[in-house]
């Protein structure tokens, strides 16, 4: 409704503030309205924070309403800044000393039960600073005086206006300005308060509740609960004298009346939470170990227990309240038995039968109110107690929740889904050839979209800003996830209501004619886009995505606005676009936008550096404290084993007459595990180690703040910036060549050795700045810093490589040490950074042709200690193990189903799953790294070349490994575009050794080279080819047979190839066929004999292929003059097909034809060939035998020489044709002449065959045919005649038909232009002198001489 709106306005009109009473009420009314409208409601809140402005001046209307917008509100009081404060502070020197403006201070120091470090520092800075008429104490004789009367005075307890509040509410200012160890803040408040006056005025009699309890927790916070150890506290008699107090006040709230409605509940609360804390902080703490002041006050000590066990025993205190007392009572009894002081025995018994009797019950209403918690459980039976029924009625309905939220949030994912379909199609929402239509078509429905959202941002809308910045996000998501079909069904379903299902069929007709292929590799396709991520990014940023992120950067409204901007930037740049690259860089450089944009980023990184300063803490828990958390755990496991059996568990007998408490200890098991949330300065009380409040406490103080954590997405922004070597923003990062310029790479270099805790890496204390917790941050840090390196950027190099932090030497310690305790059960994270911080390292020295950056990394490292972590690092996991396997095995899968050739709807979506999850980095490859690393820095090092080469390591695990990394590391030599040359060295994957020989020989012998006389650009474009080889001929070694089948395929073809030369010399030598067996000569058949008999000797001692043709032809040609010429023709035929099928098989395994769709099958050249190769040979052997003559044409495609050959002509083929086709033109022409001028000269001489000699050819043709036994027949039908005998008979017919007809005749040849055609074609080519060769020759006097010779000359 905007009321608060409404309210901001009436608040701004102007009037008198001292005469017109009723509106100085009015305006008291707006104040509180607005005060109501922030209580407990962080988006009014929020709303609220954005005019702060307006309520920063006197008054305390003003200071209320302004604590109503950050009362328990942790984000805006995490973004409060100094003017804020200062404001407030100075309120109280010119204006009034009131208690309101110290209320303030004190709920932005501290909110929802967490004190915010940042405004205690400031806040004490700022009282610090300010005079007496803030700082007001009552340190001398005569004020002390005054304070006394001041608390004598009744009046001065309810008067807001009065001295005795104001000094209350200062103490307690001070006391949360302290709180949470607070080293800074501490020693301030030591001079400020004393801790003879805090003795002072809580031992004076007349010290009221109030007071005593303000002082107490100033004194526990800035001298008890404290960081370092204050010696006053513990060695002087001071807080002893504060026990005595104690146990006065002890003894009057026992000994009140039991008359609730008189009961001093100030005095009660102050016992039973301040004094009782204080106590147990006091014996806690592990400074009073060495305090001797136990022994000497032990009746007072044994007073206090007794005090704290009568106060136990009252009927008033509430469950927290006997929480505290519980646990101060458990405290003091557990130091007087580590100590030896004597207790009453009476005493002591009854102290451990109350706590006992305490913890049973605790312990068992715990377990009831965990299970009443457990999302599905086992309802209880019907004869359950009530307590039972009402914990069934609970779990019914978590039950039915659970249920709900099961298959309502798919339908909800959908339904918001199709928020980003309409943004990317929203001109189907319109009519077509509409106004309306053609607008949104053209991005002016985005482009508005965009332009309202900075609208919003100054409009103070931030909760719709961030929707729309979450949307935009949302449209460049390549995730799909619809919900599953009932989703996708809600989907469609809300398409075709907003869409028309016209406009729907054209959107889903577009979506199937678009092919993947068409893409270029890398591009990741946006089903709901219908077009790829770079598109839908370049669209964006056309109509204004990058100029939004730039402005909502530079305002900076808020932090979430911020993130959500910088999310948005990542969006977009996501996956190396370049035009967004360019874009942002054209944004930046104009209109002086960059000083603003970068000075953000800028104070981000100090932010998070003083952060970082301000609550590191050394993570030394998890490499010494092992053995108690896995005791924790195993307790945890046991909990949750006997989980199942809590809900029927009878309740014990001795407990059977309290079931009365029972609701009593449940609700004080409830406020202790809300207390454990909360409060952080209450330790865990043993016998409520099951509660899971003090294992989420402990949990939540190992995560890092908000503003550290902001540093992800700004460094994973700046990294994406400098994608694929953008030297323009690689430069401009470091320096924007402007008034103030902001050096972001070295500021990242310093954020880098800030949160590894400013150390060298020298004393191997860097693994105890290191967690789970903050991993990532830091390896995202080493990706940015490789980024502004790579390429090279020479100057990001040096700027890197000589900082003046200890950067480069926190890089190096990353390296070359191990990371514990980290490493102790993270192994995977450890490998992680040793590989970030090794690509960092190579990328320093990219392209360096100079030492300096060699020589500052060498300058901290040992060779013999690098090569010792190569080693390490590679047998970090078993050596005789393929580690890697698995992980290749994944990625040559991904890769195959990434293939243009292959690519699916299923692929896609698998590609999709496979990216989201987490890859590791095996060890193998960190080592290569480092190894890689070694052997750049060897070249400026002749101490670590030598302890590189082979022999010279004594350690046998350490040679290992070097020799392995020198059998798969390879070097090329690469010309810049400076024409410099430069080696590469790069690691050789294990997935190359499974490229086949064949491959390499074709690769080798095939590739085309360039212009230049390179063969780099023809061996790219077979790399995916023979990625995808090598990764199934991996998989190949899990088939065997397969296996070994696809291994020999140049034996196969081997094979296959002489076969046929073998078969065409059988039917060369013997066709036709006889159709007898012939007889050998004896002398011939054992000259055979002989012969198979050496070759078969030379075979099996010195085997070689010579030696085994000639075994196989000698076997040949015996067995053709044994079984017969036809039978071994059939048998050699049979092995062909055999052999060929074989090679077939071998070639789809070595090519993974079985993983390949149906169309890139078909579509494979060398696959359709060798099918076509077995289907002549099948031909030859069922067919004809002359079918076998044409696979002799395999020789071409054998061998590279006659394939050239053949190259040189089709590479010049469509000239060749163009001149064919231009010569039948010409030709076609001028036999249009001779037909219409020289028809009569086109005579030729033609022989004439007699009708008798074309019957008696006939026949003979027929009998010679018939002569022919086919291929594989059984029986052949005898000819009439013999074949030899029908070709003489042929032959002397047709001599007789010569003689009898004698002469030639002549006819026309010119009659249709046709024949004319036809015989300018056939004799104009094949004479030597043209067509005027066989036309008729003709007389000088006819008219058309002249002419006939000059057309004929031309042709």
């Amino acid at each position: 409704m905007g009321a608060h709106a409404v309210v901001l306005d009436l608040l701004q009109i102007p009037y008198q503030k001292k005469a017109d009473v009723r509106m100085e009420k009015l305006m008291k009314m707006a104040h509180g309205f607005l005060q109501e409208f922030c209580r407990g409601n962080h988006p009014n809140q929020a709303l609220m924070h954005g005019s702060l402005d307006l309520f920063l001046d006197k008054g305390i209307n003003n200071a209320r309403t302004s604590r109503a917008i950050f009362q328990d509100n942790t984000r805006l009081c995490n973004e409060v800044t100094e003017p804020v404060i200062q404001h407030f502070v100075r309120c109280i020197e010119t204006h009034e000393r009131h208690v309101e403006y110290l209320r303030f201070l004190q709920t932005i120091v501290k909110a929802e039960g967490a004190y915010i470090r940042k405004c205690q520092d400031m806040v004490m800075q700022e009282l610090s600073l300010a005079g007496e008429d803030v700082l007001l104490f009552y340190n001398d004789k005569q004020s002390f005086e005054a304070l006394v009367e001041l608390m004598c005075a009744e009046r001065s307890r309810a008067d807001e206006r009065s001295p005795l509040l104001y000094h209350i509410n200062l103490v307690k200012l001070l006391a949360s300005c302290t709180e949470g160890k607070n080293v800074y803040t501490e020693i301030k408040c030591h001079s400020l308060l004393p801790l003879d006056d805090i003795v002072r005025v809580v031992t004076h009699q007349d010290c009221l509740a109030e007071v005593k309890d303000a002082y107490v927790s100033f004194l526990n916070h800035c001298y008890i609960d404290t960081e370092v150890e204050m010696k006053e506290i513990y060695t002087s008699d001071h807080i002893w004298r504060l026990f005595e107090s104690f146990l006065v006040d002890m003894g009057l709230v026992c000994n009140a009346t039991s008359d609730r409605k008189h009961a001093d509940v100030l005095l009660e609360r102050y016992v039973t939470e301040t004094v009782m804390t204080v106590i147990t902080n006091f014996f806690n703490s592990p400074f009073s170990d060495q305090s001797s002041t136990v022994q000497a006050h032990q009746p007072v000590f044994v007073r206090l227990l007794q005090g704290s066990f009568r106060v136990l025993n009252c009927d008033w205190p509430n469950p927290q309240q006997k929480y505290q007392v519980e646990n101060c009572i458990r405290t003091l009894s557990d130091i007087a038995k580590s100590r030896g002081i004597a207790i009453p025995v009476d005493l002591d018994t009854q102290i451990t039968t109350k706590i006992n009797r305490a913890t049973t019950l605790v312990r068992t209403s715990t377990r009831w109110l965990l299970a009443s918690r457990t999302s599905k459980r086992d309802s209880v039976s019907s004869g359950a107690t009530g307590l039972g029924d009402y914990k069934s009625i609970i779990e019914g309905l978590q039950d039915i929740v659970y249920i709900l939220e099961g298959q309502l949030r798919p339908l909800v994912q959908a339904e918001l889904s199709v928020l980003v379909d309409v943004l990317h199609r929203p001109e189907l929402l319109f009519p077509p050839n509409t106004e309306a239509r053609r607008k949104c078509e053209s991005g002016g429905f985005i482009s508005k979209l965009i332009k309202h959202t900075e609208r919003l941002v100054e409009e103070k809308e931030e909760t719709l800003c961030i929707k729309v910045l979450q949307t935009l996000k949302e449209m460049m998501s390549v995730v799909d996830g619809y919900g599953g079909e009932k989703g996708e069904e809600l989907r469609q379903t809300l398409l075709t209501r907003y869409y028309s299902k016209s406009n729907l069929r054209h959107r889903e007709g577009a979506t199937g004619k678009r092919d993947k292929r068409e893409c270029r590799a890398g591009m990741m396709i946006l089903s709901r886009a219908e077009t790829t991520l770079q598109e839908v990014q370049c669209h964006l940023d056309n109509e204004g995505a990058t100029s939004l992120v730039v402005q909502l950067i530079i305002k900076s409204p808020s932090q979430t606005i911020f993130l959500e901007s910088v999310s948005l930037g990542i969006a977009l740049l996501e996956g190396g676009n370049t035009d967004i690259q360019a874009s942002f860089y054209e944004q930046l450089t104009e209109e002086g936008r960059s000083e603003v944009f970068f000075k953000v980023f800028f104070d981000k990184m100090t932010e998070a550096q003083t952060e970082i300063k301000a609550t590191v803490t050394v993570n030394m828990t998890d490499g010494f404290s092992r053995p108690g958390v896995e005791k924790e755990e195993s307790r945890d496991d046991s909990h949750k084993k006997h989980k199942a059996k809590q809900n029927g568990r009878a309740i014990p007998e001795e407990l059977s007459h309290q079931m009365e408490d029972a609701a009593l200890q449940t609700r004080q098991a409830l406020a202790q595990l809300q207390r454990s949330r909360s409060e952080d300065d209450i330790p865990k009380p043993t016998f409520m180690e099951d509660l899971e409040g003090g294992k989420e406490k402990k949990d939540d103080k190992k995560m890092i703040s908000s503003a550290i954590s902001v540093m992800q997405p700004i460094l994973r922004f700046l990294q994406l910036l400098c994608e694929n070597h953008n030297r323009d923003l690689q430069q401009y990062l470091r320096s924007q060549n402007r008034k103030t310029n902001y050096n972001l790479v070295c500021e990242t270099l310093q954020f880098l050795d800030c949160i590894c805790g400013s150390t060298t890496g020298g004393l191997g204390l860097l693994g105890l700045y290191i967690n789970e917790n903050n991993v990532k941050l830091i390896n995202q840090a080493l990706e940015t810093l490789t980024e502004y390196c790579q390429g090279p950027c020479h100057e990001n190099q040096n700027a890197i490589a000589f900082h003046e932090s200890n950067g480069i030497n926190i890089v190096t310690a990353l390296v070359l040490n191990d990371i514990n305790p980290l490493g102790e059960h993270r192994m995977d994270l450890v490998l992680e950074l040793k590989n970030n911080a090794s690509k960092l390292l190579l990328a320093i020295m990219e392209s360096r042709h100079d030492s300096e950056n060699a020589e500052k990394i060498l300058y901290n490292m040992s060779p013999k200690q690098l090569v010792d972590s190569i080693g390490h690092t590679y047998y970090l996991t078993d050596p005789n193990e393929e580690r890697d396997e698995l992980e290749k095995l994944d990625m040559c899968t991904r890769a195959l189903r990434a293939t243009p050739l292959e690519t699916d709807g299923a692929d896609a979506k698998d590609d999709d799953d496979d990216d989201e999850e987490e890859e590791s980095v095996s060890p193998k490859e960190v080592g290569h790294n480092i190894y890689i690393l070694a052997h750049q820095l060897s070249q400026h090092n002749e101490e670590l070349a030598r302890l590189l080469k082979p022999g010279i390591i004594s350690d046998a695990k350490a040679e290992a490994a070097l020799q392995y990394y020198a059998q798969h590391t390879a070097r090329i030599e690469i010309v810049r575009a400076d024409r410099n040359m430069e080696q590469i060295t790069f690691p050789v994957p294990q997935v190359c050794q499974y490229l086949t020989e064949e491959t390499r020989v074709k690769v080798f012998n095939n590739v085309e080279q360039n212009v230049q006389g390179s063969k780099v650009e023809g061996f790219f474009e077979l790399a995916d080819d023979m990625y995808s080889e090598m990764c199934w001929q991996r998989k190949l070694i899990g088939q065997p047979i397969l296996y070994w089948i696809s291994q020999r395929m140049g034996l196969w073809s081997s094979i296959a190839f002489n076969l046929t030369v073998l078969i065409n010399l059988i039917v060369a030598c013997f066709y036709p066929f006889p159709k007898t067996k012939q007889e050998l000569d004896p002398k011939i058949s054992g000259l055979i004999w002989t012969a198979i008999l050496v070759s078969l000797a030379i075979v099996v001692t010195l085997p070689r292929p010579s030696g085994i043709r000639t075994l196989i032809g000698a076997i040949i040609l015996r067995m053709i003059f044994s079984v017969g010429i036809q039978s071994t023709l059939w048998l050699v035929g049979t092995l062909n097909v055999v052999n060929k099928g074989v090679f077939l098989v071998s070639l789809m395994g070595n090519r993974g034809t079985f993983t390949k769709s149906f169309r890139a099958t078909i579509t494979d050249f060398e696959f359709l060939y060798n099918v076509c190769y077995l289907a002549l040979c099948i031909l030859g052997l069922c067919a004809h035998e002359f079918f076998y003559s044409l696979l002799l044409l395999d020789v071409v495609y054998r061998e590279e020489t006659l394939l050239n050959v053949i190259k040189s002509v089709t590479r010049n083929g469509r000239s060749i044709l163009l001149t064919a086709i231009l010569a039948v033109i010409l030709i076609y022409l001028f036999s249009i002449v001779g037909y219409m001028f020289f028809q009569n000269d086109f005579i030729i001489d033609v022989d004439k065959q007699s009708e008798q000699l074309q019957i008696e050819q006939e026949l003979a043709t027929e009998a010679a045919m018939a002569a022919t036994c086919p291929a594989g027949a059984v029986n052949c039908t005898e000819p009439d005649i013999p074949h030899a005998e029908a070709r003489r008979l042929a032959g002397g017919k047709a001599s007789k038909s010569d003689d009898d007809d004698g002469g030639d005749d002549k006819e026309p040849a010119c009659d249709t232009l046709v024949k004319c055609i036809l015989t300018t074609l056939n004799l104009g080519l094949r004479n030597g002198g043209g067509i005027g060769d066989a036309l008729r020759q003709p007389s000088s006097s006819e008219q058309l001489y002249v002419p006939r010779g000059e057309v004929t000359s031309v042709r």
